[in-house]
């Protein structure tokens, strides 16, 4: 059987970023847990999407860069 493992975090808020959090959650009826996962995973894929963008952008700049100098004059 597989197990999913969890490991346990503790976050630190400000007593206005908990109020505003826990009135959020609740209008939202989905948990504090569960909204700091889904941030977790929205930067992590963020990221990605930014290198990918860096990359992409680096092979155009060399596969075009007599273009771009020529523009660049």
């Amino acid at each position: 059987m597989d197990t999913i493992r969890f490991m346990a975090m503790t976050l630190r808020r400000t007593e206005a970023e908990q109020r505003d959090l826990k009135a959020r959650t609740a209008a939202d009826g989905v948990s504090i847990q569960d909204v700091a996962r889904r941030a977790i995973r929205e930067h992590l894929g963020s990221s990605d999407h930014r290198e990918r963008v860096a990359e992409a952008a680096a092979k155009i700049a060399a596969a075009h860069a007599d273009a771009l100098d020529r523009l660049g004059r």
